[in-house]
């Protein structure tokens, strides 16, 4: 009996049709109308007057007023992120006075609003009209005129730091937490102090989680310095008042000083992104692509296609 030989039987080649998605293509369409009649009616309306704006905007009173934002945001949020991560310690102390402590600081300074604090800094005088430095209960070594002393800039400084300091404690507590105890315990094990411990093995691991707000709580703090303006710091905010209480063109400074917010915003938000990147090696197989390697890799699939 003959043995009928089989051929293989080919199967037919998948006809891939592409899913189509007009609901996308149509909020595409109307997004890009709005954009397109907004940015006209920004364009066209004179009363914007952009001419005033470009005037403006690079004027050395302006120019002064951005250094002494930026001044104000790094020197408060080194003080909010050194106390911190002292109150972070603090109230993870197995000691109950060490622990109530940092919890009571939190919780008055979260729980008044910043202006309010700004100006009982800035009225301190009335207070106390002057600071010693020794030991307490004891001589003193040094005093000091808080009128002389506590200076509009140095207010806001502090109120913001101290301020900052609060939620800066319960981010890096969060930090602490998220890191797992059996890494204390082999830190332990291995005869390692708790300052130690908290130094090399806990708060390198913690910094992934502790960035990310960190970052978001700087960015706020540039726009909080605005909140300095009612005692009469030259920030930004009040460098534009100041001007435009001469030429009445309030709106045109308002766009200046929005406008540098948002490129001294830009500068911060790509600089939290790399800090996040560093922070996050050995945690992903990969890490994410930087901005230009992004463009990098749009060009070259553009260039693929054409």
């Amino acid at each position: 009996m003959a043995t009928e030989t089989l051929e293989p039987v080919r199967a037919e080649e998948i006809k891939a049709i592409p899913v189509r998605h007009p609901g996308r293509w149509v909020a595409t369409g109307i997004v890009l109308l709005l954009i397109v009649a907004l940015v006209n009616s920004m364009a066209t309306n004179r009363r914007f007057e952009w001419s005033i704006v470009g005037h403006w905007f690079f004027s050395r009173r302006i120019l002064d007023g951005v250094v002494v934002t930026l001044e104000l945001t790094a020197t408060s949020m080194a003080i909010g992120i050194a106390l911190g991560v002292l109150l972070a310690v603090m109230r993870l102390s197995p000691n109950p006075l060490v622990s109530g402590v940092s919890w009571f600081y939190i919780w008055l300074f979260r729980g008044t609003p910043v202006l309010v604090q700004i100006l009982l800094w800035y009225n301190i005088a009335a207070l106390y009209p002057r600071f010693s430095l020794g030991i307490p209960f004891g001589p003193s070594f040094a005093h000091f005129n808080a009128s002389s002393l506590i200076t509009p800039f140095v207010a806001g400084m502090l109120a913001l730091g101290l301020n900052e300091g609060a939620y800066m404690a319960e981010i890096v507590r969060a930090g602490i937490l998220s890191v797992p105890e059996g890494q204390t315990d082999a830190a332990q094990a291995l005869g390692m102090t708790r300052l130690q411990t908290l130094r090399r093995i806990v708060l390198p691991q913690a910094m992934r989680v502790i960035v990310p707000p960190t970052g978001n709580e700087t960015i706020s703090m540039l726009k909080t310095t605005s909140l300095v303006s009612v005692i009469a710091v030259t920030e930004l905010t009040y460098s534009a008042e100041l001007i435009y209480s001469v030429n009445y063109r309030t709106i045109q400074l308002l766009i200046v000083a929005s406008l540098w917010y948002l490129i001294v915003t830009t500068l911060l938000t790509f600089g939290q992104f790399y800090v996040e990147r560093y922070f996050g090696r050995g945690a992903a197989r990969e890490l994410p692509e930087t901005p230009l390697q992004r463009l990098r890799r749009g060009l070259a699939i553009r260039h693929e296609w054409s």
